[in-house]
């Protein structure tokens, strides 16, 4: 994780990297609020169990699979956003972005996901 990472995004990204799925529980409860929306082109999940499954699922049929940040996090008014990449085997599978947004207790709420990079189309 970049130095500029908050602490929540750090339990967030332990959470989905976590090989023992017994403990993925422990830094989803740390990460995100019990009633956050998590969304992505292919999920849509409300509630910590839903989004508990989708990371087990995840690890079954990703065992070896990492997902780790790459760029920086930038945010403001208690939304962060931040690249992030799919490694399985040393095989890059997928980047993308999130953009996450905090509850007033610095969890995490609201994750929109989006798969691939965005392309530059003005100018440089």
């Amino acid at each position: 994780m970049p130095a500029d990472a908050p602490p929540v995004l750090v339990a967030y990204m332990r959470m989905w990297n976590e090989r023992d799925v017994d403990a993925i529980r422990g830094h989803l409860d740390a990460a995100v609020s019990e009633d956050c929306l998590w969304i992505d082109p292919l999920h849509q999940h409300v509630g910590r169990d839903a989004l508990e499954e989708n990371v087990r699922g995840f690890r079954a049929q990703f065992p070896n699979a990492d997902l780790g940040v790459g760029s920086n996090v930038d945010g403001h008014n208690g939304r962060h956003r931040y690249e992030w990449v799919i490694v399985n085997e040393g095989e890059l599978l997928i980047r993308g972005f999130d953009v996450v947004t905090l509850d007033d207790d610095g969890l995490i709420e609201r994750v929109d996901g989006f798969f691939g990079t965005l392309e530059r189309v003005g100018p440089a």
